[in-house]
């Protein structure tokens, strides 16, 4: 990339994880406890994840790194950003995390992720705030196709009026998940749930569209 260009929206965007306070870096310490958490519950054997628009990776990667079981995880991340995807393998790599797949491109296409679902734990985090009320509820439908069972789903989607976070939940319940938490920060519209599923699965199936972006992620990390 030409080292004058405008430096592109989400590698700028990524930068608030960096900044002391930020509400990215308040939203990443409460994914990461629930990563942790999550991770902590598995029995012993191979542990399947995947990350959808995984950016840097910072959440599983920054858990993985002195997890005691880092070495039993399996985890696919998707990111689009080819720059963004360099740093999540880099920090992959730097870490030992051999395990660790990151995969440039579209993670609204189920297609992506043949070969690693269905997981036992999904993050869709920095999703829901850049999508459509529709697409949102679609993507809550299809995941019971990339998930095992009693696998756990880790999403964020801000509060800003007017806050579709109880809606989002609400289609938890109805694609057959139990919500294990919902952890919000004082002052701020961050909202990360964390939901498991207890219904049935459904068969993985590839080419199945989950969304499409909307917006340019400005709202994503209230």
């Amino acid at each position: 990339m030409d080292r004058f260009a405008p430096e592109r929206h989400w590698v700028g965007w990524h930068r608030q994880y960096d900044v002391a306070g930020s509400s990215l870096r308040r939203r990443l310490a409460l994914v990461q406890r629930r990563i942790r958490q999550a991770l902590d519950s598995q029995p012993a054997g191979e542990i399947r994840a995947l990350s959808m628009c995984a950016g840097q990776g910072r959440d599983i990667l920054g858990v993985l790194a002195d997890h005691a079981r880092r070495d039993d995880v399996r985890a696919r991340l998707v990111e689009l950003d080819p720059e963004l995807a360099a740093d999540a393998e880099h920090a992959a790599r730097s870490a030992g995390l051999n395990g660790v797949e990151v995969v440039v491109g579209d993670a609204s296409d189920t297609t992506v992720y043949e070969g690693v679902a269905p997981v036992n734990l999904a993050l869709v985090c920095g999703v829901f705030g850049n999508l459509s009320d529709v697409d949102v509820r679609h993507t809550v439908k299809q995941l019971p196709r990339l998930c095992r069972p009693t696998a756990t789903v880790i999403w964020t989607r801000h509060r800003r009026s007017p806050d579709l976070t109880p809606a989002v939940c609400s289609w938890f319940a109805d694609a057959g998940f139990e919500q294990v938490g919902f952890d919000v920060e004082d002052g701020f519209l961050i909202g990360v749930g964390t939901h498991r599923l207890v219904g049935p699965t459904l068969p993985y199936r590839p080419d199945i569209r989950l969304f499409d972006f909307v917006g340019d992620g400005d709202d994503a990390h209230r």
